[in-house]
């Protein structure tokens, strides 16, 4: 065979197997030898021991090296014609497994007799599944190590991410043929960098990644390519800061008789450490003349919207607006109604009784009437609006800014990339960012630890909050429990104290979409349907209203409740003429009632992470122990419950933010993903490589100090340009 490069079409090694071929192109999108040499496994199967198989999941995809403790061939017949079906039990290093292979010809299950002995070892992939007490491997395929098939594989058996009907072997075969054969592959390192970062070539890395015969090959070329990912996204990354530096920003650095000194000189309360440094350092940060890209991470109520409101006021005062986006009206209320409390008189700069240096704060929401909705943007437009508040609704094209200098985002997780980016987008010049989160999404860790957003943390214990005791309600073991749910819940209201009940739906119709930020995704990234009916808040509330909560006065609050209404619900809640309230989601953010402290949580592992906390952090704040009880069917061992546990465990927010990243990934870091398992990430996973990470973005800026251009480095320079032109990165720097 003529030499091939990494440009030629797969169909150079994959010869006269047209259909595998295909099934490479179109169910894994590899083009090209360079597609296929860059495929890389998912993990490794040891061929030399049986494997490790603890816990098997049903459904789950296995491939298995095994001893073969017997193998029977029996006939029978489907429809009118006689097959043979041949069993073969395997002993691994956990449970037995047993593989059934159909055959149309007594001589074909006769070679499976004579290939699979008893004593041999065997590689099967295929699904797991329990039969009459035992484990089986579904839709097996495989064969005999001991045969001429297992003598071409190597000592560790890559598992490659595959699509139907396609074999990790398949794949490994046209792979070791293609690494004999190509030419001309490109290194990013240049041997200078090579030796000084310790790194091996990249032919020898993707012979080893391949193929390789011991751990310490496979760990010399995982640490080669996953340096170079992390090198090439730091070098991009350090490039776009340079590049939005020299965009420049106007510095805001207030004044020193403005709103808001006023406004320091009022404060009934003094300022906690956290929020005097913190402070410091963002005032510092308006003044440059290049953005400000910082997240502001604190627990419910520990005094992010203090530190956001400072930070406002320095940008009125060096005459600016500042913008405020909330996910809700409620919470964009909530905002509103604080602010303006806090600010007393000089929020109503214009106004009879206003102070001299006072501003004026305006809200912006959807469900506005058209003339209050009208006289906002004409505030805004004119710059008579130092403070704008405002839900989606900021976004719309018609909303013009006289100045924006600043933009707040609160509760990020609930916004998506490009809303926040759209917001951004209104300003003359890049405008200050200052996001604030309880919990930060997974997208947004991968960021802290890349370097591309800097992070401050509120760690000081909210002020008056009481610790919220978090239990998990597994209803799959003790059905009988939720029972002893509600007999707790009629307990605090006999107390003199008020209750939640949350569900991930409004009612029980086909097709609704959900309140939840629902999380079960298959390996693929794909959506995993529920197996039951979800609870639902208008049938959750008829059913406890007639049965274990009669009596108690209660009520249901969500999204498709007229504006007024919901209003009215919330305002008797919180007045405490409601005892009850079924809800959904609408309640995460914004809702502050001091006297409720429990909080039931239905069919909990249908929230995410972030959802959770937010939702718990709405118990325990007069004082007051809070509950949080999270009632789920999830069996023991599931990912679903696994993450309950991890919330139940902590009620570190960042921590969470962790658990959360590691089950739906990092998103993507150079695009519009907020998490999930379409990541831009090859080789690296966030938490796993965070010390490589953290390394490369330090070679990064020594060596783009040293040679800007990358002229040294070529074949990186080159690499480095490749992302920097995919359409992907453009939203990089909007994150």
């Amino acid at each position: 065979m003529v030499a091939i490069t990494p440009d030629s079409p797969i169909a150079a090694v994959f010869g006269s197997s047209h259909k595998k071929r295909k099934l490479a192109e179109e169910g894994l999108g590899l083009a090209t030898i360079g597609d296929l040499l860059r495929h890389f496994p998912r993990r490794y199967v040891a061929a030399t021991e049986l494997s490790e198989v603890a816990t098997p999941v049903v459904g789950e995809q296995l491939t298995i090296v095994g001893e073969v403790r017997s193998c029977d061939s029996a006939p029978f017949t489907a429809g009118n014609r006689r097959q043979w079906r041949t069993t073969i039990r395997l002993r691994t290093d956990g449970p037995d497994f047993s593989v059934t292979l159909f055959s149309p010809y007594k001589n074909l299950a006769d070679r499976h007799e004579a290939e699979f002995g008893a004593g041999s070892r065997a590689l099967f992939t295929g699904k797991a599944k329990q039969f009459r007490g035992g484990w089986q491997l579904e839709q097996a395929h495989g064969f005999a190590l001991d045969g001429e098939e297992g003598a071409m594989l190597s000592k560790l058996i890559p598992v490659y991410p595959l699509t139907a009907k396609l074999y990790t072997w398949d794949l490994q075969k046209v792979i070791a043929t293609a690494l004999d054969l190509v030419t001309g592959v490109p290194d990013v390192f240049t041997p200078e960098l090579r030796e000084r970062f310790e790194l091996l070539t990249v032919m020898q890395a993707l012979r080893w990644i391949h193929g390789p015969d011991d751990w310490s090959q496979l760990g010399a070329a995982q640490k080669r390519f996953r340096f170079e990912e992390a090198l090439v996204l730091q070098l991009v990354l350090a490039r776009r800061r340079a590049a939005h530096r020299a965009q420049g920003a106007r510095g805001r650095p207030g004044r020193p008789d403005g709103v808001l000194a006023a406004f320091d000189a009022r404060l009934p309360f003094e300022l906690t450490a956290g929020q005097r440094e913190i402070g410091d350092l963002v005032t510092a940060e308006l003044a440059r003349d290049h953005p400000m890209n910082r997240l502001l991470q604190g627990e419910v109520g520990s005094g992010k919207t203090v530190v956001a409101l400072r930070a406002m006021l320095q940008v009125v005062d060096s005459g600016g607006q500042a913008a405020l986006l909330a996910p809700t009206e409620v919470l964009a209320q909530q905002h509103l109604r604080s602010i303006s409390a806090m600010l007393g008189d000089l929020a109503q700069g214009g106004m009879l009784g206003g102070a001299a240096e006072a501003t004026s704060v305006v809200l912006l929401t959807g469900s506005m009437g058209r003339a209050a909705r009208q006289e906002s943007m004409l505030k805004i437009v004119t710059g008579e609006a130092g403070i704008v508040i405002g839900t989606h609704a900021l976004l719309q094209d018609a909303v013009e800014f006289a100045d924006l200098g600043l933009v707040v985002v609160d509760e990020q997780h609930r916004f998506g990339v490009e809303q926040r980016a759209a917001l951004t987008d209104k300003a003359g010049t890049p405008p200050h960012v200052l996001v604030m989160t309880a919990t930060p999404i997974p997208r947004t860790v991968a960021m802290t630890v890349f370097g591309d957003l800097e992070t401050s943390v509120l760690a000081e214990l909210p002020a008056g909050r009481a610790p919220i005791q978090t239990n998990v309600v597994p209803l799959a073991e003790q059905p009988t429990w939720i029972e002893r749910v509600w007999q707790r819940v009629r307990e605090e209201v006999e107390k003199g104290h008020q209750v939640y009940v949350v569900c991930p739906r409004i009612s029980g119709d086909s097709g609704e979409e959900g309140e939840s930020d629902q999380l079960d995704l298959d390996e693929d990234g794909k959506e995993v349907a529920p197996r039951r009916a979800l609870a639902a808040v208008e049938e959750v509330h008829a059913e406890l209203s007639a049965g274990p909560l009669a009596g108690l006065r209660s009520a249901v609050l969500h999204g498709r409740l007229a504006p007024e209404e919901k209003d009215r619900t919330m305002r008797a809640f919180a007045a405490g003429t409601l005892d009850v309230l079924v809800s959904t989601t609408v309640i995460e953010v914004g809702v502050d009632v001091h006297n409720a402290t429990t909080m039931v949580l239905l069919d909990a592992d249908r929230f995410g992470v972030s959802q959770l906390h937010q939702l718990r952090g709405r118990v325990g704040r007069g004082g007051l122990p809070g509950l949080c009880l999270l009632v789920s069917h999830a069996e023991l061992g599931s990912p679903a419950r696994d993450r309950l546990n991890a919330v139940a465990s902590t009620t570190d927010g960042f921590e969470l933010s962790r658990v959360d990243l590691e089950q739906r990934r990092e998103g993507d870091v150079l695009g519009a993903n907020q998490s999930g398992f379409r990541s831009s990430l090859v080789s690296l996973r966030v938490l796993r490589d965070e010390k490589t990470i953290v390394r490369a973005r330090e070679a990064a800026e020594a060596l783009l100090s040293e040679d800007p251009a990358l002229a040294q480095a070529p074949e990186l320079a080159t690499a480095v340009a490749e992302v920097e032109r995919s359409a992907a990165s453009g939203f990089m720097e909007k994150g």
